[in-house]
């Protein structure tokens, strides 16, 4: 397990977002390293938790619990089976491209430690918008990635440290249950019958897919 490449983005101004300034940073592309990890700060007043990565739509990007993105390779290559051409390292707008790693399927408060110091936590699914779906160029993207169920892991930094492209990646603990990205983000979008199951991995959760949980099980009980 190793990361296949560190990507980064640069604000640039396109046609299709709707962030107010018109920017976004999801075009990442693989970078030399070392690239420095560090919490960024909470969410909607701080971005990536990479240092030199553009996060332009601080409302729904960045912060502690999503400071860093991954994807895992095999995810990309499957996909271009699907859409019938090339997706380079960074496609998905992803910090961190893995290879022999089951992103999708890491258990939420899984933690991986990267290189030398890094540790970084699952926290959450990524939740796709029009703005991927815009970047790609797929029409019906948000609905075909939702069907798929294989969003990548956002992950908050437990230990700071730097990476760069061939580290390795070692699973350093694996929580005592069964939810792992795969599950949570079906909870949050197609499966909302799924929200009371995710609640057993607690405070690890995304605090946003906690509060979710938490109003569903109030209103329609476990």
């Amino acid at each position: 397990m190793n990361v296949l490449s560190v990507n980064l983005g640069r604000a640039r101004a396109v046609p299709y977002t709707d962030q107010p300034q018109g920017l976004t940073g999801i075009d990442k592309r693989p970078v030399d390293g070392p690239v420095r990890v560090t919490a960024p700060g909470p969410k909607g007043t701080a971005g990536s938790g990479l240092a030199g990565d553009a996060v332009c739509d601080l409302r729904h990007h960045g912060g502690d619990d999503q400071a860093v993105y991954a994807v895992a390779r095999e995810d990309l290559d499957d996909w271009e089976r699907e859409l019938g051409h090339p997706l380079a390292n960074g496609s998905f707008g992803e910090n961190l491209t893995t290879r022999g790693l089951d992103v999708s399927g890491a258990l939420i408060g899984e933690r991986w430690r990267i290189g030398a110091a890094l540790v970084l936590e699952v926290t959450s699914g990524r939740i796709p918008c029009r703005t991927f779906q815009a970047h790609l160029g797929e029409r019906g993207w948000v609905k075909r990635f939702t069907q798929k169920g294989a969003p990548g892991a956002y992950l908050r930094v437990i230990e700071p440290g730097e990476i760069r492209a061939g580290d390795p990646v070692e699973i350093v603990h694996r929580p005592d249950h069964d939810v792992t990205v795969a599950l949570q983000f079906r909870a949050e979008t197609t499966r909302r019958d799924l929200l009371p199951r995710v609640l057993v991995a607690g405070s690890a959760l995304h605090p946003e897919t906690l509060e979710t949980a938490r109003k569903y099980v109030a209103k329609y009980g476990a």
